[in-house]
């Protein structure tokens, strides 16, 4: 199979809920400064639906926009960064069973905020082995107290909760209305970087031992302490650079990004896409560059589809044209990079 033979029906599903950054600032939840650097309006915040039950909210749209019934899929692949709402089980089959997914074979994909990007690779292995038969990927997060601090937890970022999904075919015969063509998937990993999200002292024996909510913070500065923060961002622009110049070469993209209308980045604020993302994106085109996440945050494993929900839609200032081409890049604690190339046929 080559890239140009597979198609992606996306689509997102976000609560209609929000915590505004107005009044997180007001409440002193965050800083002027910080508020300043993420340059973000709002984060959707579900109060009742899990990560898992907004995801099967989600596929349901990407299979009604692909016109595939739930019961044709061979494969659903869930990915999530946090908590699903139960401590022993498999989200993925939860996903497949409330779908309608009941012949198909769940799996749950763990890769952190590049977790879309990740199962979307394992689509495309899986239609390589069964060509014609459709892959449903999802992904689901919910950054609710007390466990999360979606504003504060973090170093430059601020999580939103919601899910993504995306029906994943082959084959030009029942090629969606709408869809996109993926013209290419890269992925690039540097896993002596994992320490960075990692309690370096001690494993635990229970989630929530050594802190009572996640704090990704602490484990950022001692790895900062001990290794630098100049040097760790200088590896995220290089292997940013590596992996979208690897994906523009792989859909026959040449040098500068010609025909390419955009790079959609991970939705991390502004102050990373100017300083991490924008400098190592120049090194391959001049395309503009976007971070749609002023009023979603971060959405955990979902950034990628939801940017590719974005270019896919009927509407909206980022629709793709028909013939022209998006990268969509992705990243996760670990550390991985991803880039998709995508084209409107």
């Amino acid at each position: 199979m080559t890239p140009d033979e597979v198609w992606i029906a996306p689509a997102e599903w976000l609560p209609p809920a929000a915590e505004k950054t107005a009044d997180a600032l007001a409440a002193s939840r965050v800083t002027a400064e910080e508020a300043d650097a993420m340059g973000y309006e709002q984060l959707p915040v579900s109060p009742d639906l899990s990560a898992p039950q907004m995801a099967v909210r989600a596929a349901r749209r990407a299979l009604s926009r692909a016109g595939v019934p739930a019961a044709d899929l061979a494969t659903v692949l869930h990915a999530w960064t946090y908590y699903q709402g139960h401590d022993f089980w498999s989200p993925a089959h939860y996903v497949a069973a409330e779908t309608g997914a009941g012949d198909a074979i769940p799996t749950g994909v763990q890769q952190m905020c590049n977790g879309a990007a990740a199962a979307l690779r394992t689509a495309l292995l899986q239609l390589a082995a069964h060509p014609g038969a459709p892959v449903l990927v999802t992904t689901g997060d919910r950054f609710a107290p007390p466990g999360f601090d979606r504003w504060g937890g973090d170093y430059g970022v601020w999580y939103g909760d919601g899910a993504t999904a995306a029906v994943v075919g082959s084959g030009g015969d029942r090629v969606p209305e709408g869809s996109l063509a993926l013209r290419a998937l890269h992925t690039r990993a540097a896993p002596e970087l994992e320490s960075a999200h990692r309690d370096v002292a001690a494993f635990h024996e229970a989630p929530h031992l050594r802190d009572a909510a996640v704090n990704v913070r602490r484990t950022k500065k001692a790895y900062f302490t001990g290794r630098g923060k100049s040097a760790f961002l200088d590896r995220l622009r290089r292997e940013t650079t590596a992996v979208l110049a690897a994906a523009l070469a792989e859909a026959g993209i040449g040098p500068g990004g010609p025909g390419l209308s955009a790079v959609l980045l991970p939705r991390l604020g502004r102050a990373t896409a100017r300083d991490v993302y924008g400098p190592a994106v120049a090194e391959v085109t001049d395309a503009p560059t976007a971070d749609l996440g002023e009023r979603t945050g971060h959405l955990g494993a979902g950034d990628l589809l939801s940017n590719l929900a974005a270019l896919a839609s009927d509407t909206g200032p980022h629709r793709l044209e028909r013939g022209r081409y998006a990268a969509v890049l992705s990243a996760g604690a670990g550390f991985t990079w991803s880039a998709a190339v995508v084209q409107r046929t």
